[in-house]
């Protein structure tokens, strides 16, 4: 062997063990990113050959066995949609298990807005589910039960005798935090930033008809009706029309209460303008459908009665999946998605989402992963 062929030989053996040890490092940061721990060896050297034969998704997978994807990463993840101040830092709750179920799972992720499903913790060593509490998970965190072990799928209508069942709308701690207080407006807002990604005001259309406003709204604001025609309405009449989805529900005594045929008080409590809306039944519509908010990609039937129709109504919107790819680009890739991605792939890859992953989670998760570990497409 000539000293021209060792010298090849040698250059290709150092570019090798360097690509190595790329993939190598690439799969740590990759399984620190999904479970916010390091790797096991055994995890790391299968995870660094998937990495280096371009087989990222794949290797983002195998990091979501670790039991810390569900404990500790979706649990945080999902933890600031459950509450107005959009903390992490509050007990584990029903809304989160049923969240990192329906994605351990495999389900479709449109499920989480009007399927009868509730996750529990199946351990003998924690309080045992309540409607009325939230120690059967509170205890389960403290006790750090391994959540992708240990999720148990119920239903709602089981466990609560709710009939209107909407996923995690009708979740005990989405009531305390969304139908507790006011006229549950705040559950139509927070539904929309935590799976739409849109707040009120990003919808405010002054030219929607405001005869679902209701009386507890003021006409004349500060005794000048152009505030309410130029403001006010931009906001209330779209909410206030799809807010009758939830006039049934209440929160009472540390529980939510559905009575079905019964409009809860308080809908109608604040008498304002006497003729405005007054709330009958459950029925909404989708005045936002129309006009400037039909950029969201509204689907199917635009008005029903309760939450689980409206639930439904909101998952199949195409603001709904745009949603799911910018929280999962954040989760995974620490960006901003619009500004990285841009609105032509955010669309691209919601559309995948929607069809070849089946609406699934952790599929979406993997293909972020592709993109910001090793520049997928």
């Amino acid at each position: 062997m000539n000293s021209k062929t060792k010298l090849k030989i040698g250059l290709m053996l150092l570019v090798s063990m360097s690509s190595f040890g790329d993939s190598w490092k690439t799969a740590h940061q990759l399984h620190n990113r999904i479970t916010g721990v390091p790797p096991s060896k055994d995890v790391l050297q299968r995870m660094s050959i998937l990495v280096a034969s371009n087989q990222v998704e794949q290797a983002a997978k195998e990091a979501m066995n670790n039991k810390n994807f569900y404990n500790v990463v979706l649990k945080n993840w999902a933890k600031p949609w459950t509450n107005e101040d959009e903390t992490n830092r509050i007990p584990f709750n029903d809304y989160v298990a049923t969240i990192i179920g329906v994605i351990r799972d495999d389900r479709p992720f449109s499920s989480v807005l009007h399927d009868d499903i509730l996750y529990t913790v199946d351990s003998g060593d924690i309080a045992p589910y309540s409607s009325d509490s939230n120690d059967h998970y509170k205890e389960a965190e403290e006790k750090n039960i391994d959540l992708k072990e240990a999720l148990s799928l119920a239903t709602q209508s089981q466990m609560n005798g709710i009939s209107d069942t909407a996923g995690i709308i009708t979740t005990r701690a989405a009531g305390e935090a969304f139908f507790s207080d006011g006229t549950n407006r705040a559950m139509t807002r927070y539904t929309f930033m935590n799976f739409l990604c849109k707040d009120f005001e990003d919808l405010h259309d002054v030219n929607l008809p405001d005869f679902r406003v209701r009386q507890d709204v003021d006409r004349k604001p500060g005794n000048d009706s152009r505030t309410f025609k130029n403001k006010c309405v931009g906001c209330h009449a779209g909410q206030d029309a799809l807010g009758g989805a939830f006039a049934y529900f209440d929160y009472v005594d540390g529980e939510v209460k559905h009575t079905p045929g019964t409009v809860v008080e308080k809908i109608n409590r604040n008498n304002l303008f006497p003729a405005g809306y007054v709330t009958t039944n459950d029925s909404w519509l989708n005045l936002w459908a129309n006009g400037q908010n039909a950029s969201l990609g509204w689907r199917g039937s635009q008005n029903g009665a309760g939450a689980k129709s409206l639930g439904r109504m909101l998952s199949s919107s195409k603001a709904f999946s745009r949603c799911m790819v910018q929280k999962s680009y954040k989760l995974i890739c620490l960006n901003d998605a619009k500004e990285t991605l841009g609105e032509t792939q955010i669309d691209n890859y919601a559309t995948m989402f929607e069809s070849t992953m089946g609406f699934r989670m952790k599929d979406l998760f993997s293909k972020m992963a592709s993109i910001c570990f090793k520049g997928g497409n």
